[in-house]
């Protein structure tokens, strides 16, 4: 389980296409400092499992099994060499919850569509999939690209969210341009509820 909250930018440093998956490795520095084999990191929002590292001072080079499924279901497989990438570990027990419950399931992918730059902070609108509208209600919570945000506007086939200097800063949606695809991964309270009603007797 991750809480959304971005530890630091990775680099792509290869992504080897294997049969129908691939092995991702990426350079790291603070997620990498108490690695282990078969530690889960989200890789722009997507949990992946640690299979082995390199020590290139000071950076690690972490690499992971990427299955055809979630090549599929994420934009994970259109990465290059030289991408930035969102990194988070998976969160303790006994730590703050400073974003919400993100779970590294990746229920599909959306484009940016417009950028609104204000004094501060952008508001970015994203594409919202039909399969996945039910899901998004204003104020509520969503992860795009593994970076928790709470959503402040949301029409029938779109959401907004709005960014803070800390979140531009910090993390790959400071550079996404229109066009540019993410995962999305909804509130899984709000897929809960929704399965509870719909096998309701």
């Amino acid at each position: 389980m991750f809480t959304g909250i971005i530890e630091e930018l990775g680099e792509v440093v290869e992504v080897a296409p294997k049969d129908d998956s691939a092995v991702l490795t990426i350079a790291a520095g603070r997620v990498a400092q108490d690695i282990s084999e078969g530690a889960s990191i989200a890789v722009n929002g997507v949990c992946l499992t640690v299979t082995g590292w390199v020590h290139y001072p000071p950076l690690h080079h972490l690499s992971f099994d990427v299955m055809a499924e979630t090549l599929a279901r994420s934009v994970l497989g259109t990465l290059q060499q030289g991408a930035k990438v969102n990194l988070e570990r998976a969160t303790r027990a006994d730590s703050r919850l400073d974003g919400h419950v993100v779970q590294g399931h990746v229920d599909g992918t959306g484009t940016v569509l417009h950028r609104t730059t204000g004094s501060a902070w952008e508001t970015v609108r994203f594409d919202l999939p039909a399969a996945l509208a039910r899901f998004v209600a204003e104020k509520g919570s969503i992860a795009v690209d593994g970076i928790s945000l709470t959503v402040t506007a949301v029409g029938p086939d779109w959401f907004e969210v709005g960014l803070i200097p800390q979140t531009l800063r910090a993390t790959t949606l400071g550079d996404r341009p229109v066009g540019a695809s993410v995962n999305l991964e909804v509130d899984v309270l709000a897929k809960y509820v929704a399965r509870l009603l719909e096998t309701a007797s």
